[in-house]
């Protein structure tokens, strides 16, 4: 009987720590950086011939690019070349069905030297880049180290990078079945490219031939992401069609939004838009949707967050710094803060949304102050940190952001967080608490905790809870908040390796036979009834409530790789790969375990596709991470507050 494959990746390690490291080539240039600004570098595009090997330190999130690195001496790579022969004839003897992969990876390609080189590598450097001029925008350094001990696979500031880092999160070959997904999946994806007068904007919601368009023929926001993140990942990058978009939709941002009489805020960013022909003027036209023709009218909170995250990536992945610096992307970035911060009668920090304003756009019970919404809004506001300029009124701003952070890390951490002693500690509330030191700070009623979570809640591992407001909890498991928690570490260190135990140990409920479930549980009887208003698309197990959705393997995938968990992701996509393409690239899948295709998914969803293929190109090269990841800011102090530490 062949080992486990547990077991043989350990000793496929241990055998390659008992190796000598190979030669490392002299560092070309080593950038230096103060702690408290990090001077914004014009650097040009990512090129392969144009970065060399050496000491690093991560002290600043804008200062490195691990994407492409130049190769090793002809000697290191030789040597790396020998050593890999030798592990591959070891595999072979081990595991006999393995050989038709382990005789792919002989051949090897440039994606994959890259990533070994970076494997063997026992230090990086940043990127040699030019001195920037006076007057430039300076980006704060918001990776400072955590107070607590570094996980395992976690990449920390002032912390060299360790060579298993990345030998550990390495994959080898993708196999016959991935490699002809992945080649099907950049086709479709490209198939789905809308063009606004020649240029790419954006990518068609979904391609089925079979069903009726409704609004899946415009460009979503949120949708856009994953496909933006797939072509700044890819090898080479296709950063033109990301520009083209947030150029465009912030164009759609000035234009003036009413409904019903009513003028909408003036940061607001369309849910989506579409392109039409004008014949009358004989041109091409965007027609926007602010939420007027949307399920409900919602207008979209989470558009303006997705915007400012990928402008962040864009300008990570190719230096292309003078986007940021353009007065409209400026002012365009400070209209969606200022809806966000502007004075009003909350006395938290999170913001107050209506139902239906995120991915999840039906009546679903998320009103209030939604997790999904609350990572999103701090995830936004460290980007805005770094790109954000002072001039004019941009420090009073920037002030106002800093302050926000602050209170909001505190709020989710200390309130959204549940484990088993959390959970016993509220099973054990009194009520009606009266002065600042109370326990029970919203008054929760401990007859209120549904059964379902005594159950769920393992004795290792936790999660933050859908909603916290006065007298409510909503204690349903949603996957996008706890994973954009872990990549813009609002979740603690413990905390984001705690919400992975917790996806490890219940890997039944929230990944089941198809990845994965966007909440959990579902709500049924009487109160789907009376939360969803008896909605015929969000049925048990279906759609947003407790469907399970492909496209959220990519986050899945970056929060595994964040926390040291590769194979925890490597597992999902295989999973997914079983059925996927084979299905069609469905929208959902319903049932408790995700078996069937959702009743009402659209086939050839885009960003089912662009999920995929950010999924596997994470997995296969972990530098793509830094795209999307924020490391914790030590800047981020706890307030003082005098609590009662009893009950």
């Amino acid at each position: 009987m062949s080992k486990p494959l547990k077991e043989l990746l350990k000793e496929e390690r241990e055998a390659e720590a008992s190796r000598p490291p190979a030669p490392v080539p002299e560092p070309a240039a080593t950038a230096k950086f103060t702690e408290k600004d990090v001077s914004l570098e014009l650097c040009s595009p990512r090129s392969e011939k144009s970065m060399q090997v050496s000491d690093f330190t991560a002290d600043s999130d804008w200062s490195f690019d691990l994407q492409r690195l130049a190769p090793v001496s002809e000697e290191a790579e030789k040597k790396t070349t020998a050593e890999k022969d030798s592990d591959s004839s070891k595999n072979e003897a081990a595991i006999p069905s393995v050989k038709s992969t382990e005789s792919e990876e002989s051949s090897g390609t440039s994606e994959k030297s890259e990533s070994d080189e970076l494997a063997k590598s026992a230090s990086i450097s940043p990127e040699k880049c030019e001195t920037p001029p006076t007057g430039k925008v300076k980006l704060r350094s918001n990776d400072e180290t955590p107070e607590s001990v570094a996980m395992p696979g976690v990449l920390m500031k002032n912390q060299s990078v360790d060579p298993d880092f990345f030998k550990d999160l390495d994959v080898k070959e993708l196999s016959p079945v991935g490699t002809a997904m992945v080649e099907e999946a950049w086709e479709r994806l490209k198939k789905s490219f809308v063009y606004y007068r020649g240029k790419p904007v954006g990518t068609l919601a979904a391609m089925d031939p079979m069903a009726e368009a409704l609004n899946y023929n415009q460009v979503f926001v949120r949708d856009f992401f994953p496909t933006g993140l797939a072509c700044l990942m890819k090898d080479p990058a296709e950063p033109e069609i990301v520009k083209n978009f947030l150029l465009k939709t912030l164009h759609l941002q000035g234009r003036e939004k009413t409904i019903d009489n009513f003028t909408l805020g003036e940061g607001v960013l369309p849910a989506s838009f579409k392109v039409l022909y004008d014949s009358h003027r004989a041109k091409e036209t965007l027609v926007a949707d602010f939420g007027g023709s949307a399920i409900g009218r919602v207008a979209p909170v989470d558009s303006g967050f997705w915007w400012i995250i990928l402008l962040r990536s864009y300008t990570k992945c190719t230096h292309d710094y003078a986007l940021a610096e353009l007065p409209e992307v400026q002012k365009g970035m400070k209209l969606i803060l200022n809806l966000c911060l502007s004075d009003g009668f909350d006395t938290f920090p999170t913001l107050l949304c209506a139902d239906g304003c995120s991915m999840i756009d039906r009546r679903m019970g998320i009103y209030g102050y939604p997790i999904e919404i609350q990572a999103l809004f701090y995830f936004a506001l460290r980007c805005a940190m770094q790109m954000l300029k002072p001039e004019r009124d941009g420090k009073e701003l920037l002030e106002r952001i800093d302050k926000r952070i602050t209170a909001l890390s505190f709020h989710i951490q200390k309130y959204y967080w549940l484990d088993f002693t959390q959970l016993n500690n509220i099973y054990r509330y009194k009520t009606e608490e009266y002065s600042h030191t109370a326990v029970n700070k919203f008054n929760v009623m401990p007859e209120s905790i549904p059964d379902w979570v005594f159950d769920f809640m393992p004795l290792r591992g936790g999660y933050l809870i859908g909603n916290v407001s006065p007298a409510r909890m909503d204690f349903r498991w949603f996957l996008v908040g706890n994973c954009i928690a872990i990549l813009s570490s609002l979740a603690t260190p413990a905390q984001a390796t705690a919400i992975m135990e917790l996806i490890e140990a219940r890997w039944e409920d929230l990944i089941g036979e198809m990845p994965l479930k966007i909440a959990y549980p579902a709500l049924e009887g009487h109160e789907w009834r009376t939360i969803t208003g008896f909605d015929p698309k969000n049925t048990r197990w279906s759609y947003h409530n407790g469907g399970s959705w492909p496209t959220l393997l990519w986050l899945l995938t970056a929060a595994c790789i964040k926390t040291g968990r590769p194979g925890t992701a490597k597992k999902a996509i295989e999973l997914a790969e079983t059925r996927l393409s084979k299905d069609g690239w469905p929208e959902y899948y319903d049932g408790k375990t995700g078996r069937y295709i959702g009743k009402q998914a659209r086939k050839y969803q885009t960003w089912s596709i662009s999920g995929y293929l950010v999924a596997k190109m994470m997995v296969e090269n972990p530098s793509n991470l830094l795209l999307i990841s924020l490391e914790k800011d030590k800047k981020i102090a706890k307030p003082r507050l005098t609590r009662s530490t009893s009950m």
